[in-house]
């Protein structure tokens, strides 16, 4: 008779990403606390693009890592964490705002730290190279709320979170010739609203 031997699963996840969510399965509370510590800059920035709102969007990003934290043991490598947890956020984003038509003001996009905190300035710029950074910020956060969700969605994932247009197909669950569509629509909105934000601010 040969001795059965239990192999603790997590020594064969194949990814970074399925190792967390293989120790979070085993309940070490390091791994969420990692999974945070990595995405809470993004799932805010994405909230507050998507809602206009600080608060709003703080109260966002505290109820979508509950949903992550009760999801996280599904989630099976078909795409990486970093796409899962896009995808939750701009779901819940749309099921919380779609009913809501009020504008709200704005606030700068939290900055990653190299310990994985988040800030509100860049320290290394000077007090007026930070309000005029602020200012654009400002207008084209404003710009945003006026631009139809579907178009402002991708927008914000391709201009302002960097991603590659098979990582948006991804996430939107749409084709790659629908993601250009609505990022030129977008783009397009967007420069028409900026622009007449910049002529009524240099009117008489």
């Amino acid at each position: 008779m040969y001795a059965v031997t239990t192999v603790d699963p997590r020594l064969f996840s194949s990814t970074p990403d399925l190792d967390l969510v293989e120790r979070h399965r085993y309940g070490d509370a390091e791994a969420f606390e990692e999974v945070y510590s990595r995405f809470a800059a993004l799932v805010y920035n994405l909230c507050l693009r998507m809602s206009g709102s600080p608060e709003e969007a703080e109260d966002l990003t505290q109820e979508i890592f509950l949903r992550i934290h009760r999801n996280l043991g599904r989630f099976n490598g078909k795409s990486s964490l970093k796409t899962w947890i896009y995808r939750i956020t701009l779901n819940y984003c749309r099921s919380k705002l779609s009913v809501k038509k009020h504008r709200y003001p704005t606030a700068p996009l939290a900055e990653e730290t190299e310990e994985g905190g988040v800030h509100l300035t860049d320290p290394s710029r000077g007090p007026e190279e930070r309000t005029l950074a602020q200012d654009a910020a400002r207008h084209v956060s404003l710009a945003l709320r006026q631009v139809k969700p579907k178009f402002r969605e991708a927008v914000v994932l391709r201009d302002i979170e960097g991603m590659s247009y098979d990582e948006i197909a991804d996430i939107l669950g749409v084709r790659i010739g629908t993601v250009r569509s609505r990022i030129a629509r977008g783009r397009d909105r967007l420069r028409i609203i900026l622009e007449k934000t910049a002529l009524e601010k240099t009117a008489p």
